[in-house]
């Protein structure tokens, strides 16, 4: 490919918001690379992927020690691209890696242990070729480990300068009370919750979004399209190129028919709205100020594309919301409910 030049254009009608109570602004729509970055995916194509969204103001990118597959490699993937196409452009972006689910054989390579977080950021940074990462999260609470081990394991990569801010994902309410005690009294203060969240998937109006209001951290909602559900991906059956064909971490048990005639009805509200039904779920989640972004992925350029452009119509009217409400109720698909109730 050419030498990748940024749009010169790309902060012109680019908006961000404040993450809860802090200096951090991030743009509405981050990027994510749980899926299509790894190994086994095109590298130029993940490649157009980022380059466009750059190029369109977004400048968070999210990973994780395990994103690929293989494990590691959609780090690995991002440190050259960022080699390749970003070496002047590094504190232009927010990039954010996690631990806490598996990523190698033993006992010291899954959890919230010091051991554990400490050996994965410091394998994340070489694997993307950084000194350092905007956020680091726990990916997830883990009840067998003190609350106070993990959070002091986050305290010191920020006094290591190894990670600007902390944050933590699908911690329930009250853990994350908890976990913002721990780290404020260390003098690090909780930056940002990422839980899923999505017009099937509502558990953190369930008092989390409130509780983090009350602290003044931010919230970064990930599969606001349920993992694709909430597109038009499903609306005529299962493609072969989806991720529930695959077998993967969606599974076609979670297309039921009352969910698949839900999302027919959100469709057309969609359409009445002018959008596609991904970018009516963004917008639906963007509709809470509480929400700071919502973390998308993104298989090629054109739908990437797509989900911007939900940025294009946010607002909503009363009657839209309660007529969306009568439809976007619990699907079952939060793979995630039963560490987040921990």
């Amino acid at each position: 490919m050419t030498t990748y030049q940024p749009a010169s254009t790309r902060y012109e009608d680019a908006s961000f918001r404040r993450c809860g109570q802090s200096g951090l602004v991030l743009p509405p729509i981050s990027l994510g690379l749980w899926h299509n970055f790894g190994g086994a995916d095109v590298f130029e194509t993940g490649r157009a992927v980022i380059r466009r969204a750059f190029d369109r103001g977004v400048t968070h990118f999210d990973l994780a020690n395990n994103y690929g597959p293989p494990y590691g490699s959609a780090e690995e993937n991002f440190g050259h691209i960022l080699a390749k196409d970003f070496t002047g452009h590094r504190d232009e972006m927010i990039i954010s890696s996690k631990a806490g689910w598996d990523m190698w054989p033993g006992p010291y390579g899954v959890g919230g242990s010091r051991k554990y977080l400490i050996a994965s950021l410091d394998q994340s940074l070489k694997r993307m070729g950084l000194d350092y990462v905007d956020i680091f999260y726990s990916h997830r609470p883990s009840p067998d480990v003190p609350l106070e081990e993990t959070m002091g394991a986050l305290v010191q990569m920020v006094r290591q300068g190894k990670a600007l801010y902390v944050g933590i994902s699908s911690y329930g309410p009250e853990r994350t009370r908890q976990a913002a005690e721990i780290l404020r009294a260390e003098g690090v203060k909780l930056l940002i919750h990422q839980p899923s969240y999505s017009m099937l998937n509502r558990w953190v109006e369930d008092g989390l979004l409130d509780t983090l209001d009350e602290l003044g951290v931010g919230c970064i909602a990930f599969s606001p399209l349920a993992q694709g559900l909430l597109t038009n991906k499903y609306l005529g059956g299962v493609p072969t190129d989806a991720r529930a064909a695959k077998g993967s971490s969606f599974s076609t048990e979670l297309l039921s028919e009352d969910n698949l005639r839900r999302v027919r009805e959100l469709n057309q509200m969609a359409q009445a709205r002018g959008q596609s039904l991904a970018q009516m779920a963004i917008a639906w989640v963007l509709r809470d100020s509480r929400v700071t972004s919502a973390l998308i992925g993104a298989r090629h350029v054109k739908q990437l594309d797509d989900s911007l452009d939900a940025l294009q119509r946010l607002d909503f009217t009363t009657e839209e919301l309660a007529a969306i409400d009568r439809h976007a109720s619990e699907g079952g698909i939060d793979l995630w409910r039963g560490v987040s109730t921990e």
